[in-house]
């Protein structure tokens, strides 16, 4: 009997896989199909997608309320829900903009996504050496993934993290791939350091999300909280010497942006151990604190929490959060 059960299990489950697995396909054509309309009428989506997000399905609105409140307890609470509001509205544009990146054209994103102080950068490449780019979930980091590629002479290598859905992985390759840009996983990042080792490049980095579980080494306080802060681009930094530029994006209007290329640290094999990484937090801090409502608020950045502290920010804030639900 065991063996007819299995049977069948392994039929069903053959089923829902190839039915996930149609289902990812046709997602991925949709969203290729739906990048070719013209962006003023993806904005327009966006703003109903903007209502539906924050009004309708509240997606991860205790999350974003809670880093908020926490990362600014001087705020009032209108102040708070003003942020609340202008993320969601931002975050809608940019759902928009990287689905747009399917069909965008290379005068396009130079168009909209202009990087100023490149002269340094390029100083360095072209006496052939490398350089590593440090910066964050803030802004479009997607359009700028593609600007770099289309500003910088050098080999471009972005780090990131793999989707799960292997389909819509291989999808978000392909557009963050255009104009050059040489995608590596996380996990290959020091092969393809190696590989390259011989000829100038850019690798860039996004050093802002929480750490996996294996990887809870070293932490600070950011935005008011303890968090505990990637060390990558700082271990790679003191063993190559390699420079470390932020590339700080400001919004200057709905779908255009500006990059200042502003040198971090130009001589890192000479930095104290996590002097890198304090560096490169503190700037991100300064960033968003000058415009909050452009950085990813509704990422899970503080859910690893340092053992060494005793903050509980949920007793802390319950009365804030009660008020505003």
């Amino acid at each position: 009997m065991a063996k007819p059960f299995g049977l069948a299990f392994n039929f069903v489950e053959n089923r829902c896989s190839m039915f996930k697995k149609g289902i990812s396909h046709f997602g991925t054509f949709f969203l290729a199909v739906l990048s070719l309309l013209p962006i003023s009428v993806l904005y327009l989506l966006a703003d109903t997608a903007y209502l539906l997000l924050y009004y309708v399905f509240q997606y991860r609105r205790q999350v974003v309320r809670e880093n908020l409140l926490n990362s600014f307890p001087k705020k009032s609470l209108p102040q708070i829900i003003g942020i609340e509001k202008k993320y969601y509205r931002y975050l809608a544009s940019l759902i928009f903009e990287v689905i747009k990146m399917s069909s965008i054209s290379e005068k396009e994103i130079r168009k909209r996504f202009v990087f100023k102080n490149k002269e340094q950068v390029n100083e360095y490449l072209n006496k052939g050496q490398s350089v590593l780019v440090c910066s964050a979930h803030y802004g479009n980091w997607e359009w700028g993934t593609l600007g770099i590629g289309l500003n910088f002479s050098a080999h471009h290598y972005p780090i990131y993290k793999p989707l799960n859905n292997p389909i819509f992985d291989k999808w978000f390759r392909k557009i963050r791939s255009k104009f050059g840009n040489k995608l590596i996983p996380m996990r290959q990042t020091l092969r393809a350091l190696q590989a390259s080792k011989n000829t100038p490049s850019i690798f860039s980095f996004g050093n802002d999300q929480s750490p996996s579980v294996n990887e809870l080494q070293h932490w600070q306080i950011f935005l008011n909280q303890p968090a505990y802060i990637q060390l990558g681009i700082e271990k790679i930094a003191k063993s190559t010497n390699r420079p470390i530029f932020y590339f700080k994006i400001n919004i200057i209007k709905r779908g255009y942006y500006e990059v200042d290329c502003v040198p971090l640290c130009l001589n890192p094999a000479e930095t104290e151990e996590f002097e890198i990484t304090r560096l490169h937090t503190q700037f991100l801090e300064e960033m968003i604190k000058d415009n909050p409502p452009y950085w990813l608020w509704s990422h899970r950045r503080w859910k690893h929490k340092p053992k060494q502290t005793t903050v509980n920010i949920k007793a802390k804030n319950k009365a804030q959060m009660e008020e505003l639900s």
